[in-house]
């Protein structure tokens, strides 16, 4: 048989060199084999066409054997390396969370069907007997709580109870069980015929994991996913307390010192420890985004989005992909957004905010309709690209969202509003960290909610027009209506805030221009400038002055903001750009602003 290279075979069918190596690791070549570290592939092989991607795909066979598949199988040596007896995954939404869950449910459980089939070709089947052999011998419950969503606790019960109802009938093996008692069916067809109150609900995972361990004669593997998602919609509809109450009894039948169980799987958001859910539960292991634990099954590695990209023959576009997608920390791994990921190859690589589609803002809507002014100029910094030092309590509750401003960076970084770029271990087991917004997709929501609940929509579309038309006085009005109207609702700001309140205005216009602040040009720092990434369109700087003395005038104060410009040479990084065009600012206040914009009108010839 005659062999080709790697390289005349992506000539062959148009693809390239990378993606040819990545289809014989993958074994879509029949007939590749490795020559030391090269591939040799045979003339008259068959070069199987492109899979489409997974985009909301969750079921595990689904997902392996019809769509580009990212193996993650590894996952299921590490746990078989620990068996903690309950594992708790918390990962913000759309990170793989169902996908994985799926995954060990097919892994472990005992069926008539041969599900081995769908592991061999995987990571794990390489790992050796100790690992395999735990494949299909285990009776599953699963359940997914992921669409739980209800405006009412009466609603939200009936919705939980249908759902174990429903995972009785899928057990359905026990109809006919020949080890069970007569009262053990008729406990069976009374839950799966949803014939159940509230207090036999709570017992249901108990009951329906003692009918399998009978029947199989083996402990039980439950696996609930995203436990916390009627939690969360629980405490923005105002019936926390009643879905806290019935969750803890619930797990603590099923999860506690329950004699049916050989290990348990949970995933969400947050771990909601504070409440007592898991109280008593000294068999659970939490893995939270900031343990090194499991930390690169849930999102996409680095490796994995180059070979994603080469796949679909679109490495060029990796340097895009990670400014969009990349920036999120898991424990000691680098990790992209897999959805943003997923959608923003299918979309032939045009980058969206995915992401931000895929569930409600909400509590970061409410965390910035309730927030001190600290918290706001610690918003702008972030919007602008700087980080804030902050306490990591990965325990946060939602209550908290409200009663305690600390909490808030807790619950944006675990929900995955911001990343960490430092950490800090203490003592008490939580951490000191620096956080930052991880990429530009996860920028364009912390613009979206921050301007609307701000009202400043209006206010940055009318910037936009302004600096498009050229019109500096009508730039100068709405920048000075804007500080006036923010600064009468904020009277014990510092200068940072409005410093950092004009940042975050500025950060709208990020398609247009580079935001820069407090960067050295000439003689100095500059607060805020603009540098234009469109020809055509003037450059700006802005500088702040600030003063409680109610004798200062505040016109001599912007002057002197304006001089300070003129003085240190602030415009010198703009003019090294070849910016012709060059808007100065000095903002003044004090309760009230004057803005001064001088310079030729933008132009003016």
């Amino acid at each position: 048989m005659n062999y080709i290279s790697c390289e005349s075979a992506a000539k062959k069918i148009g693809v390239s060199t990378r993606r040819i190596q990545q289809m014989c690791k993958q074994k879509e070549i029949v007939g590749a084999i490795k020559d030391g570290r090269n591939w040799l592939i045979p003339d008259n092989a068959i070069l199987s066409p492109k899979k489409p991607l997974p985009i909301g795909v969750s079921d595990f066979k689904s997902a392996t054997t019809n769509y580009y598949y990212v193996d993650k199988t590894l996952l299921i040596r590490d746990f078989l390396n620990a068996i903690p007896m309950v594992s708790l995954f918390t990962r913000p939404r759309r990170f793989g969370k169902t996908l994985n869950m799926d995954m060990l449910r097919v892994f472990f459980e005992k069926t008539p069907e041969d599900t081995s089939i769908y592991f061999k070709d995987k990571y794990i089947w390489q790992c050796g007997d100790y690992y395999t052999k735990h494949q299909g011998q285990y009776p599953v419950i699963f359940l997914s709580f992921k669409d739980v969503k209800c405006s009412s606790w009466q609603e939200t019960f009936q919705k939980i109870s249908k759902l174990i109802s429903l995972e009785f009938m899928r057990h359905n093996e026990l109809e006919s069980s020949s080890v069970l008692s007569s009262y053990e069916k008729e406990q069976y067809h009374r839950f799966a015929s949803e014939n159940i109150n509230e207090v036999d609900c709570q017992m249901g995972l108990q009951l329906l994991s003692l009918l399998l361990h009978k029947h199989y004669d083996k402990e039980c593997v439950i696996i609930i996913d995203e436990y916390d998602t009627p939690i969360q919609q629980d405490h923005l509809c105002d019936f926390y307390n009643e879905i806290v109450d019935f969750m803890r009894n619930f797990f603590s039948g099923g999860l506690k010192d329950n004699p049916h169980l050989a290990f348990g799987f949970l995933t969400g958001i947050l771990r909601v420890a504070k409440e007592s859910i898991f109280s008593g539960m000294n068999n659970l292991k939490t893995n939270s985004i900031l343990d090194n634990n499991y930390s690169s099954y849930f999102g996409f590695t680095n490796e994995e989005v180059r070979d994603m990209l080469a796949y679909y023959d679109y490495e060029d576009k990796y340097q895009e992909i990670c400014e969009w997608y990349d920036g999120y920390r898991f424990g000691n791994s680098e990790i992209f957004n897999p959805w943003s990921v997923i959608n923003y190859i299918s979309d032939q690589c045009f980058p969206k905010a995915f992401w931000q589609s895929t569930g409600s803002n909400d509590i970061i809507g409410e965390i910035i309709g309730t927030a001190t002014p600290e918290i706001n100029e610690n918003l702008y910094k972030l919007i602008c690209g700087n980080t804030v030092t902050t306490y990591v309590d990965t325990s946060v509750i939602y209550p908290e969202v409200q009663s305690n401003p600390n909490s808030i960076y807790s619950f944006l970084l675990v929900a995955g509003y911001l990343k960490v770029a430092e950490i800090y271990p203490q003592n008490d087991g939580n951490y000191m960290c620096d956080v930052a917004i991880p990429n530009k997709e996860i920028l364009y929501v912390y613009e979206n909610e921050v301007l609307n609940r701000t009202n400043q929509n209006n206010v940055s579309i009318s910037i936009h027009q302004a600096i498009f038309s050229k019109d500096t006085s009508k730039l100068q009005s709405l920048l000075e209506d804007f500080m006036l109207k923010s600064i009468s609702t904020m009277d014990g700001a510092s200068e940072a805030f409005y410093h950092g309140m004009m940042l975050g205005l500025c950060a709208v216009l990020g398609s247009q221009f580079k935001v820069r602040s407090n960067r050295e040009s000439g003689l100095g720092r500059f607060d805020i400038e603009l540098l234009p990434m469109v020809k055509g369109i003037p450059g700006f700087i802005f500088e702040f002055k600030h003063t409680k003395d109610i004798n200062v005038d505040l016109d001599s104060l912007a002057n002197s903001a304006l001089k300070q410009i003129e003085d240190m040479k602030y415009d010198t990084e703009l003019n090294d750009f070849g910016v012709e065009d060059i808007v100065k600012i000095g903002i003044a206040f004090r309760k009230k602003v004057r803005l001064l914009s001088v310079d030729k009108p933008i132009g003016e010839n």
